[in-house]
C-alpha cells in the first residue's frame, strides 16, 4: 500500500549550474502530472512525463525543475559579454544619432535584452546535453526519493486502517448478537403489552405467533452481516497487497456503509441502533484515510 502524498528532491551540476528536481504528490481520484520546466527545456517535458507515468497510478504528481548559477564553478565570471553583438549596436546607435541628431542612451538593461550581456542560465548546453548529463539522473533519485516517502506513508496508512478494521470487526460481533435478541424482546414486549391491556394470550396463539414471525423477518439482519463479513475481509486482503487499491478500498466503503444503513434501518432497536452508529462513525475515519490511499 501507498499513500498518494510524498515528495523528493535532487540536483546535479551541469557546466556551471546546479540543477535541481522536486517532486512532490497530493491526493486525487485519477492520475495527474504536472511538468515546470524552464523555458530552455521545454521540449524535454515528454521525457519527464514518460520517467513519471511508471511511477503514480492516482494522485497529483508535480515535477518542478529549476537552474541556478554556480558562482564557485564560475569563478565570479558570471556573465558574459558578446563583444561582436556590441560593435553591431554601437554602429547602429551611431546612425541614429546622425539621423535624429539626438543622443541615444543604453542601459544595461537593454543590452541584457538584446543578448549582449548574458548570464550563465542563459547560455544553456543543448537540452538533449542535458537531459544526458544531469536530468535524467537527478529526475529517477526525486522520483526514488518520493517513492520511498509514499511507501513509508502508506505503511503507517496500513496500520491505523487495519486497527480500525478490527474494531468495525467487533462491532459487527456485537450488532449480530444483539440482533438475535430483537425478536425475543419485542415478543416479551408485545406479551407485555397484551397482558397490560387486559388479553390473555396462550403462548401458542396462532395470531401472536404470527405477529412475531412477521416482525422477526422484518429484523432479520443476516444477509447484512454475511455481506458485511465479506466487504471487512476482502478490505483486509488489500490492505495488505502490494497493488494500487485506493479506488477499489473506496468502494468497499461504500459498501460497508450501505450494508450499516441497512442493518439501522431494519434495527427496531436502540442498542443496536446506538452499535450501528458507532460503527459508522469508525468507518468515516477509514474512509477519510483512504483518501489518502494510491
Amino acid at each position: 500500500m501507498n499513500s498518494m502524498t510524498g515528495f523528493g528532491a535532487a540536483s546535479a551540476a551541469l557546466r556551471g549550474l546546479t540543477l535541481s528536481v522536486e517532486v512532490s504528490g497530493v491526493n486525487r481520484k485519477q492520475a495527474e502530472i504536472i511538468v515546470n520546466l524552464p523555458r530552455a527545456l521545454s521540449d524535454l517535458e515528454p521525457r519527464v512525463r514518460q520517467a513519471a507515468i511508471a511511477a503514480i497510478n492516482r494522485g497529483r504528481l508535480t515535477i518542478s525543475v529549476s537552474l541556478t548559477e554556480n558562482l564557485s564553478a564560475n569563478s565570479g565570471d558570471v556573465f558574459t559579454l558578446h563583444t561582436e553583438k556590441l560593435h553591431a549596436l554601437c554602429a547602429r546607435l551611431d546612425e541614429a544619432r546622425s539621423a535624429t541628431g539626438k543622443d541615444i542612451q543604453v542601459n544595461l538593461e537593454a543590452l541584457s535584452r538584446f543578448g549582449i550581456i548574458t548570464n550563465a542560465s542563459e547560455e544553456l548546453p543543448p537540452s538533449a546535453d542535458v537531459w544526458e548529463e544531469a536530468l535524467e539522473a537527478s529526475l529517477r533519485q526525486a522520483l526514488d526519493a518520493f517513492c520511498e516517502m509514499r511507501a513509508r506513508e502508506g505503511n503507517n496508512l496500513c496500520k491505523d486502517l487495519l486497527d480500525r478494521l478490527d474494531t468495525l470487526c467487533q462491532l459487527r460481533e456485537l450488532m449480530k448478537q444483539q440482533a438475535a435478541e430483537v425478536p425475543k424482546h419485542y415478543r416479551e414486549q408485545l406479551y407485555k403489552r397484551l397482558s397490560d391491556q387486559g388479553f390473555a394470550a396462550a403462548l401458542d396463539d396462532e395470531r401472536v405467533l404470527k405477529e412475531l414471525a412477521l416482525f422477526a423477518d422484518r429484523c432479520d439482519v443476516s444477509e447484512e452481516m454475511t455481506r458485511l463479513s465479506s466487504h471487512l475481509e476482502q478490505f483486509r486482503a488489500l490492505c495488505l497487497s502490494e497493488e494500487s487499491v485506493g479506488r477499489t478500498l473506496d468502494f468497499l466503503c461504500q459498501e460497508i456503509f450501505r450494508e450499516l444503513n441497512t442493518t439501522g434501518s431494519k434495527a427496531n432497536n436502540a442498542e443496536l441502533a446506538q452499535t450501528v452508529v458507532r460503527a459508522k462513525t469508525e468507518l468515516e475515519k477509514i474512509r477519510e484515510q483512504v483518501q489518502n490511499v494510491e
